[in-house]
């Protein structure tokens, strides 16, 4: 087992940023089931239930890459809601008793005075603590050498646009564009502070969030960018673009989730350096024009797809076209089968 996954850090090494070994295939396990409304940092449960429920999803991804001889890489997932650093600058907290549904984030400012107003939070908040304290007993039950994964992480832009009511919020980047600007630096100073600690408490790190792939930490750190369906391309470049771009030299290159409109954001995102790979959730025209911009630069990370959505992207495949496939959910049996015809469709051995 420990001899295939090396052999699978390796490939997605590779996949991500060395020669190309082939179009890689991760079969997600059935999930786990919560053990309660909210996430660990908003549910008055004991840490114990939630180590718990990590550690199950953990033994249950293993079994799976064993029983399917996938590429994935197991490792705790140790995930939030995208409340996570909104809640650290003071939002309230919104639970919803749907156990599936994670926690979100309420607006806490309205104007450009109170955002100015807002105070940026420190690693020492006890929201991250919290979370640290958490991940820190998984790591010590699980054994060091199992990668832990990161909260849920949102670009600095889209912190902002939860902290700053989004009606306000869309409206103050053209009357106060400055104080939008200043709230995105704090958001992108705490979202990189936390990023370092993480990485300098614990030995063995996952920094993806969004969908459930791997790849090691020196290939740069993993984020969503959902706001850019909603902005145009010049407010994107204005806004957005500064934050992404540093985060990627800082951490040594990006890997960005995005589930909006955002067809129109390709060039910018494709001026991102070292933008390692990309996670699209594609209204129309579905994935064509993202397999013609990202081909030869991009892996285009596909998740919660079936075998023939996978099928359909790997003949569009373009010269120098990388795929992940992040083949959603299946029954043990069907995941093997699964996993072997796919392999097949990708030229694997």
């Amino acid at each position: 087992m420990a001899g295939a996954i090396e052999r699978n850090k390796r490939f997605l090494t590779d996949l991500f940023a060395g020669p190309f070994p082939g179009h890689g295939i991760i079969m997600e396990p059935e999930p786990e089931e919560k053990p309660g409304p909210g996430d660990v940092v908003t549910s008055e449960l004991p840490l114990d239930r939630w180590i718990d429920h990590s550690l199950r999803d953990y033994e249950m991804r293993l079994h799976y890459h064993e029983k399917t001889g996938d590429d994935s890489v197991p490792y705790i997932r140790a995930v939030t809601g995208t409340e996570f650093f909104a809640a650290a600058f003071g939002c309230p907290i919104h639970v919803y008793e749907d156990a599936a549904l994670p926690p979100s984030a309420r607006p806490l400012v309205c104007t450009a005075g109170e955002a100015d107003a807002l105070v940026e939070p420190g690693v020492d908040n006890p929201l991250f603590c919290r979370w640290l304290e958490f991940a820190e007993k998984l790591t010590r039950k699980a054994g060091s050498g199992v990668p832990v994964s990161v909260p849920d992480i949102q670009s600095a832009f889209d912190i902002a646009g939860l902290i700053w009511n989004k009606q306000d919020f869309f409206m103050a980047m053209i009357d106060t564009p400055d104080a939008v600007m200043r709230l995105v630096e704090k958001c992108h100073n705490l979202l990189a502070a936390f990023v370092k600690e993480f990485m300098r408490r614990f030995e063995n790190v996952n920094l993806c969030h969004c969908p459930t792939a791997w790849a090691p930490p020196e290939l740069g750190m993993w984020l969503s960018e959902d706001e850019a369906g909603s902005l145009s391309s010049e407010a994107f470049r204005e806004f957005c673009l500064p934050s992404l771009v540093e985060l990627s030299e800082t951490f040594g290159g990006l890997f960005v989730h995005c589930c909006a409109a955002a067809d129109h954001q390709y060039d910018n995102f494709r001026s991102i350096p070292n933008l390692r790979g990309l996670n699209r959730v594609f209204q129309e025209p579905g994935p064509r024009p993202a397999v013609e911009a990202f081909a030869g630069e991009t892996v285009l990370i596909q998740a919660w797809l079936d075998e023939a959505a996978a099928i359909e992207m790997r003949g569009m495949a373009r010269p120098g076209s990388r795929f992940l496939f992040n083949i959603a959910a299946l029954p043990e049996d069907e995941a093997v089968a699964t996993c072997e015809r796919l392999r097949r469709r990708c030229d694997r051995p």
